[in-house]
């Protein structure tokens, strides 16, 4: 219910004018927020964004205290319930930002939602509870006789209970009225008070009464609250809301009677848990919060660095006290403080011995330093030694030699003729020493004394004279470098490759070493030393037998000049065994792929037969090669960088004159991978590009180029007559010259469009290039003369 006074400020300030939503949607779709987290404002305006007005609010608020009138007792929202006594004038006390409260310590004690100081009503009647109108008492009676009477106290202070009459328990504790009780039951009850009863009586509380509280002064809410009578200071000070941005904490003042009752230090409780001035409440009751006297900063290394307010005389050491005491990296001798004085800032300067009697003012701030990030007893060993690290300069390690033993001495790979020692000076900058440490260890020499910060790096040997490797090329499982190693000879070498390929050579195992003259002083003849092996079953026959490898040869096994891996060519169609077959030779032509394939068979239309060729190795380069150029000519390089080119082509050939000239011109030598297809009989011929009506049309003998033109409807618009060609089904093609141009089955006839770039080489003109000629780079070099 307080929430929704709040919401009757907040909305009496945002002005809305209509409601939009039922008394009961309202009551649900705050409960629901509130169950999800949100907070007042998101509520508030959740709320004004459905037009919920202050009235509708005020009306809800007067439903729910009329329907829960007269129902006395537990700590109800009723009980928190805040009376009218706020006006919206007032509604910017309600504003305080959570930041402000949050910032100062123990300011969030009375606004956290989990911590309410509602006193618990499962408890056994308090033996020094004061009874009061209102306040409902179970009197039960057992024993020879039995019976139970429940009673409110009037507000007059009585109670009324047949046969005996009124009863007054105002004023009385609970243990005085158990005693009057019993004295006025025995009327009734004669043996209640016999020396020996056998009629007992017991007295306690039922529903408790609510007190009127009025919190005053600093406070989030000030006003006047209805609130269980076991509430007590803290109970009442959460129902307001807490203190506000300017209130305090450290001298909260209960008034009882017109006079200051009890001093409440909510940082007594908070520290040391010290709950005995959070008394019960009494009707009337008064709680005034005051403004705070000091606010202090401490920042820095503490373990909870924030604001702390202070009073009195409290010291720099209490401060410290409050905030957790220093981290375990703060320094600790001395903390400086700054203050304000009349006109400018004062820094003061307080050592640790001191902390106790500085006494701070209000708007100090005090920052804690952390330790200097060195060390102040710290040398370290590293390089060529068993423990390298950091260690302490003590009375076990206190020179060069101590420190090599604590770390088990130099290992075998250590250079001990120069090791060095690197040293700070007074003035922090680095000096280098050099130290013969065999000497040194040998007692040859005498013993450095360690400073703080030395640094002594023992070097490797072996990291000297760098990374020695041998690298093995060529014809073995895993060519690549290897690390040196003493002794290695030419075997070691191909068995740690994995041994030889089938391919590799016997005879012919090459080693090129580097020329090491350190003492030349002119260049040297040769570039290199050339040896020459032959092997057998991975032992040196030939050559030098007990030839040792030096760090950086270069061994190369070659490749057999007799071996050779099968190359399979494919041939497809219209013959008697198509599939896959081996070359026997590398001049093996079409006419003996076909021979091999039992021939063509009746169906075949061997002028239609054409070949796919995949580009090697060295055709891929120079299209690579031809691309680049064309990218730095005059002409556009986005149209270049735009064009991509298969792997493989289409060869024009003529298989009829290969079949009937076997090793003629026409009789093409193969190249692994090539594919032959030799396609059946197709009597259409196909009109493309440029023209009306694209189609396909019957072949017939008599038919001319301009026939077949007619048939697609003729040229368009802006077709390029001159440039038309005719692209026949074993890939070559040429260029139509009117009815002259010879048509046969299966071509398709090809007008291009007029090219906007006349210098400019079009995608068809490329792509019948590439189908006229059996060498892509006559192609490439083509385009490169078109964009030139």
């Amino acid at each position: 219910m307080r929430f929704l006074i709040f919401v009757v400020l907040m909305l009496g300030v945002t002005g809305i004018a209509c409601a939009q939503m039922t008394d009961a949607q309202v009551i649900e779709a705050v409960k629901s927020a509130q169950a999800q987290g949100k907070s007042q404002d998101e509520i508030i305006l959740m709320l004004s964004q459905k037009g919920v007005t202050k009235e509708q609010v005020l009306r809800i608020k007067e439903n729910y205290e009329r329907e829960n009138s007269g129902k006395q007792g537990g700590l109800t929202q009723e009980n928190r319930e805040r009376i009218e006594t706020i006006s919206l004038e007032n509604r910017d006390v309600v504003l305080v930002t959570e930041g402000n409260k949050n910032s100062i310590f123990g300011r969030n004690l009375f606004s956290n939602k989990n911590l309410t100081f509602e006193p618990s009503l499962n408890i056994p009647t308090p033996e020094n509870y004061v009874l009061g109108p209102g306040d409902e008492v179970i009197i039960d009676i057992w024993g020879n006789s039995e019976a139970t009477v429940r009673q409110v106290i009037s507000p007059e202070g009585s109670i009324n209970v047949s046969n005996i009459g009124p009863i007054y328990l105002n004023g009385k504790r609970i243990q005085e009225a158990s005693s009057y009780l019993k004295t006025m039951f025995s009327r009734i009850y004669s043996d209640l008070a016999s020396e020996n009863p056998s009629t007992f009586l017991k007295v306690s509380l039922g529903q408790i009464r609510s007190i009127q509280v009025n919190v005053m002064g600093e406070i989030v809410m000030p006003g006047t609250y209805m609130l269980p009578s076991l509430a007590t200071v803290f109970h009442a000070l959460y129902a307001a809301g807490g203190v506000n941005n300017v209130g305090t904490l450290r001298d909260v003042v209960l008034y009882r009677n017109g006079k200051a009752f009890k001093h409440v230090d909510v940082y007594d409780y908070i520290m040391n848990g010290n709950n005995s001035f959070d008394i019960t409440l009494q009707d009337g009751d008064l709680i005034n919060v005051g403004t705070y006297e000091k606010i202090v900063t401490v920042a820095g290394k503490v373990k909870r660095p924030m604001r702390y307010e202070m009073k009195g005389e409290e010291s720099l050491s209490k401060l410290l006290e409050y905030a957790g005491g220093f981290t375990s990296d703060a320094y600790k001798k001395n903390v400086n403080v700054s203050r304000k004085g009349d006109s400018e800032f004062q820094i003061y300067t307080v050592n640790n011995e001191d902390f106790v009697d500085f006494t701070l003012a209000d708007g100090d701030s005090v920052m804690i330093d952390p330790i200097i990030s060195r060390y102040e007893n710290r040398v370290s060993v590293t390089g060529a030694v068993y423990r390298p690290g950091n260690y302490a300069i003590n009375n076990s390690i206190k020179t060069v030699k101590d420190l090599i033993n604590v770390v088990e001495g130099p290992r075998e790979d250590a250079f001990l003729n120069r090791t060095i020692l690197y040293r700070e000076k007074e003035d922090l900058s680095q000096e280098m020493l050099a130290v013969d440490l065999g000497k040194l260890l040998r007692g040859e020499i005498d013993d450095i004394p360690l400073k703080k910060n030395d640094r002594l790096y023992v070097p490797s040997a072996t990291e000297l004279r760098g990374d020695y490797v041998i690298d093995i090329l060529g014809e073995v499982k895993n060519p690549r470098k290897y690390p040196f190693v003493d002794n290695m000879t030419l075997e070691d070498a191909v068995l740690q490759a994995g041994g030889l390929l089938e391919s590799a050579s016997m005879v012919r195992v090459d080693v090129s070493r580097r020329i090491k003259a350190p003492n030349s002083t002119e260049e040297a003849p040769v570039e290199a030393e050339l040896f020459t092996f032959a092997l057998k079953d991975g032992l040196v026959v030939e050559g030098d037998p007990g030839f040792i490898l030096e760090p950086f040869d270069e061994i190369k096994v070659r490749r057999s000049p007799g071996y050779s891996e099968q190359q399979n060519v494919v041939v497809r169609g219209e013959v008697l065994y198509p599939g896959v077959y081996a070359k026997r030779s590398s001049n093996d032509r079409l006419s003996d792929l076909v021979k091999r394939a039992g021939g063509v068979t009746s169906k075949a239309y061997v002028k239609g037969a054409r070949l796919l060729r995949r580009m090697n190795a060295d055709e891929l380069e120079r299209v690579k090669s031809a691309m680049q150029l064309a990218k730095y000519s005059r002409r556009d390089s986005v149209v270049i960088d735009s064009m991509s080119f298969e792997q493989v082509y289409y060869v024009g050939i003529d298989l009829k004159d290969a079949l009937e000239n076997p090793g003629g011109e026409s009789d093409l030598i193969l190249r692994e991978g090539d594919v032959l297809q030799v396609s059946n009989y197709v009597n259409t011929v196909k009109i493309s590009g440029a023209v009306m009506y694209p189609n396909a049309v019957t072949y017939f003998k008599k038919m001319k180029y301009k026939d077949y033109i007619e048939n697609a409807g003729g040229y368009s618009v802006d077709a390029k007559k001159r440039k038309a060609y005719v692209l026949y089904p074993n890939g070559t093609l040429a260029v139509c010259k009117g009815n002259r141009t010879k048509i046969e089955p299966g071509s398709e006839i090809i007008v291009p469009l007029k090219s906007v770039n006349k210098n400019r080489m079009g995608l068809l003109e490329i792509l019948s290039l590439a189908s006229s000629t059996t060498s892509i780079a006559a192609m490439v070099t083509a385009i490169l003369n078109n964009t030139k």
